[in-house]
């Protein structure tokens, strides 16, 4: 049996290192092209002995100015993050001490609006906004990042605060405290674990849009998906290495979140959000 056992480690170990490489492959591929010249990166076999250079990311950050459409989806990421987390919290706390069918169907609305695509509710929001005049505005694409995550960010939170036990708002109350003070005070500390994963959650759907901010900001207050987008499109080697550049240079952020939070995902998650 223990041989099994040990044969059966082996094979997982096995199998997550293949998956490991496989899944890495791609970005380690396109970080190393980052650093070549475009007859250098696309050469067939790649030339691992020619020189690394740094063009591609100064052109892009400074000659291009990448920097404002990193600034661009910071505030958008920033402003989605932080209103989603405070409707999300307030009303995933009500709803998971409200006991009556209202909100059930309440929640199934929320759903039903989550699963609607992307793209057939663009028409409306772009006729919309133009019609009232804040089209290509931070404001115009963070409402509509709001409401497309917020029934995500609701149904994940309420998850949350169905595991802790309402004893915790009734001792709260006793010790004198009102019912948002208990919230605030006693609950949300308890799961922390859980906003930090329901915000990082939030973060991707914002930092990763391409769709909505291509087709409701301009040039001039696109995120960098969207303009990395374009450059890989364009029909010049230059761009596209620059885009390549922008590729990499998107990603980094991501790892680090995801490196400096890891304890407080893993918590979250074995907190009782997949088992909402």
């Amino acid at each position: 049996m223990k041989q099994h056992s040990k044969a059966l480690q082996w094979a997982i170990y096995g199998g997550l290192t293949l998956w490991l490489v496989i899944a890495s492959l791609p970005i380690v591929w396109t970080a190393i092209i980052s650093f070549r010249q475009y007859v250098d990166a696309f050469s067939s076999p790649l030339k691992w002995t020619a020189p690394f250079t740094f063009e591609n990311y100064r052109t892009l950050w400074i000659d291009k100015a990448f920097y404002l459409n990193f600034l661009n989806t910071a505030l958008v990421t920033l402003g989605t993050v932080t209103i989603s987390l405070t409707v999300g919290c307030l009303a995933g706390y009500a709803l998971s001490r409200y006991r009556g069918a209202l909100g059930f169907w309440l929640l199934l609305v929320a759903l039903v609006f989550r699963a609607i695509p992307h793209s057939s509710l663009l028409p409306s929001f772009f006729t919309m906004f133009d019609a009232l005049g804040i089209r290509n505005t931070y404001f115009a694409l963070i409402f509509v990042l709001v409401a497309i995550n917020q029934p995500f960010t609701i149904w994940m939170l309420r998850s949350f605060f169905i595991n802790i036990p309402s004893e915790l708002d009734e001792a709260a109350l006793v010790d004198g405290c009102t019912r948002f003070q208990a919230f605030r005070k006693v609950i949300i500390p308890v799961m922390w674990p859980g906003v930090v994963t329901t915000g990082l959650f939030s973060f991707l759907l914002a930092y990763n849009d391409f769709l909505l901010s291509s087709a409701l900001t301009n040039a001039e207050k696109m995120t960098m998906p969207a303009a990395i987008a374009n450059a890989i499109s364009a029909e010049s080697e230059a761009l596209l290495m620059q885009g390549v550049a922008g590729a990499v240079s998107i990603t980094i952020p991501l790892i680090i979140l995801i490196v400096f939070f890891q304890k407080q995902i893993v918590g979250g998650l074995t907190q009782g959000a997949v088992k909402g």
